[in-house]
């Protein structure tokens, strides 16, 4: 069986690393670009937890999350950092579901509050008295773009073939690379991210959205990684007396090559930050500020999906695949196998 993966980013490196593990029978090639740019495995702020929302993407995540604390090579490849999180839920969202998911999968280690205790803990400023948040001991945070290399190494040292290179899909689990040559497969899976959408016809089902968080030099003792569902504010911890902050962005269907830092955002992000926990100081710019793409799919779910004869996707969520990756590669790479 000869799988193609197009994608070199953190999804593609770790589909083939599962499938080059998983069978010898399976000969992978992976088609990347150069990187000339940072993309959204470099981008990514990392943040690792099993609470989700929606209880499928938490499964994932969850799993994922206990993979890779279960595994000393993950653990090393990724940099895995347990620092725990909080995550304020939305008004009217009932969490227990959720919570259940996470606690068959990492027993103990996530819990509900309410609004004092999130004051008490956090800081957490301006909060409505019935807020409830979900915090977990288990949650933190790895390096996206760590892991993926240290997954591409060891499957190019155990033999799928990588090449560097542009693509452009052929009819059937087809692609042409940009030296002219025709590469044929049993199966072609787009893991291209914000690249995706233009690669392959998908009934408007992704989207590829901008990404951008700042490091601010701000005081946030105590906090961990969290998760503000009411404002869309996320962070952690980055270095001494330093906080990786973002905001959701609504920049949709740009090119990913074409992406740029918006400072708009940044400084909202900044006054988002004080206001939520109660900074009274000014907040510098941002001492760091970097911006790609990713591919967003409703509803969301990192999926091996069909889109042609022998051809499948294989992205799109709802941003933060660090979150699901590891969980997911191990089950398209399954699904992949039994196919053929």
């Amino acid at each position: 069986m000869r799988v193609g993966v197009v994608g070199g980013g953190l999804a593609g490196a770790l589909l083939a690393w599962r499938l080059r593990e998983s069978s010898d029978r399976v000969r992978v090639e992976v088609v990347a670009r150069d990187r000339s740019r940072a993309d959204a495995s470099e981008v990514s702020g990392g943040l690792v937890r099993g609470f989700e929302l929606d209880p499928e993407v938490g499964r994932d995540a969850a799993d994922g999350l206990a993979e890779v604390r279960g595994d000393a090579r993950l653990r090393e490849w990724s940099g895995y950092r347990e620092i725990g999180s909080s995550y304020l839920v939305p008004r009217g969202v009932d969490p227990a579901g959720s919570v259940r998911v996470v606690d068959e999968r990492l027993p103990g280690s996530a819990e509900v509050v309410g609004a004092a205790e999130l004051r008490r803990r956090f800081g957490y400023r301006e909060l409505r008295d019935d807020a409830v948040g979900v915090l977990e001991r288990h949650a933190g945070h790895l390096s996206p773009a760590r892991l993926r290399d240290s997954a591409l190494a060891w499957a190019v040292e155990h033999g799928v073939h990588l090449v560097r290179s542009t693509a452009r899909l052929l009819d059937g689990p087809a692609l042409r690379t940009s030296d002219g040559v025709r590469r044929e497969y049993d199966a072609l899976v787009v893991a291209a991210g914000a690249w995706t959408p233009g690669l392959v016809d998908h009934g408007g089902e992704l989207r590829a959205k901008q990404i951008q968080y700042g490091v601010y030099r701000i005081d946030l003792p105590g906090l961990g990684a969290f998760v503000d569902d009411d404002t869309g504010l996320y962070g952690r911890p980055w270095g001494d007396g330093t906080f990786l902050l973002g905001l959701g962005c609504d920049r949709w269907d740009q090119a990913p090559e074409d992406v740029r830092p918006d400072p708009v955002l940044a400084d909202r992000v900044a006054a988002e930050a004080r206001r939520r926990f109660g900074v009274t100081a000014d907040v510098p710019p941002p001492e760091l500020l970097v911006a790609s793409s990713d591919c967003y799919r409703t509803p969301p779910g990192l999926r091996l999906r069909p889109a042609g004869p022998g051809v499948f996707t294989f992205t799109g969520g709802s941003g933060g695949a660090a979150k699901t990756a590891v969980a997911a590669s191990r089950i398209a790479a399954g699904e992949l196998l039994t196919s053929f």
